[in-house]
């Protein structure tokens, strides 16, 4: 479908609704991919990726058109993701799966398919400041161009390389720390 006819429709009330549906039926698993590297684990990233759509819901008469649709959702969702990570982290409550570390609490989530190596590149991903961390899962997974990225997290390309930069080199240092 054609953006710029789904951004119409969204903005038009007598169709918002069907366009809506569509938007979510489009946009959702790439959504979810975004937000479920942040967050981690399958149960957050629908609960996080419910809000995205809920705050899109409510802000569509705001959207400009002035980005693409999937940008203004992925900024929805990355903004979503980051308040969820900080209640999490105020929250400081100690539970089983955090003792048991993000490697191992991903191994047993029947959700994750993947090997070992990716649950210990989680782990090290996890380890990263929040910013970094953010940069890298925009790059290193959804390969997107640091030109999208400054658009999208309203910083410059500049320092999204530098922080790309320092997170796999911290990345890397994790891999030889496990040696």
């Amino acid at each position: 479908m054609d953006e710029q006819v789904l951004i119409n429709e969204l903005l038009n009330p007598k169709t918002q609704r069907q366009a809506f549906e569509k938007m979510v039926q489009t946009y959702s698993e790439r959504l979810y991919w975004i937000v479920r590297r942040l967050v981690l684990t399958h149960d957050n990233a629908n609960d996080v990726l419910q809000n995205t759509f809920i705050k899109a819901w409510s802000r569509l008469s705001s959207f400009r058109g002035d980005a693409k649709l999937l940008t203004w959702l992925s900024r929805i969702a990355l903004n979503e993701s980051i308040d969820f990570l900080r209640k999490e982290q105020k929250a400081q409550v100690v539970s089983a799966d955090e003792e048991m570390g993000v490697g191992a609490m991903l191994m047993a989530d029947s959700y994750f398919d993947g090997e070992e190596v990716q649950a210990i590149l989680q782990e090290a991903i996890a380890q990263l400041p929040e910013v970094q961390r953010t940069v890298f899962t925009l790059r290193y997974y959804e390969e997107m161009k640091y030109s999208e990225m400054s658009k999208l997290l309203d910083t410059s390309e500049g320092s999204l390389k530098a922080s790309y930069h320092i997170a796999v080199k911290k990345i890397s240092e994790y891999f030889h720390s496990r040696d």
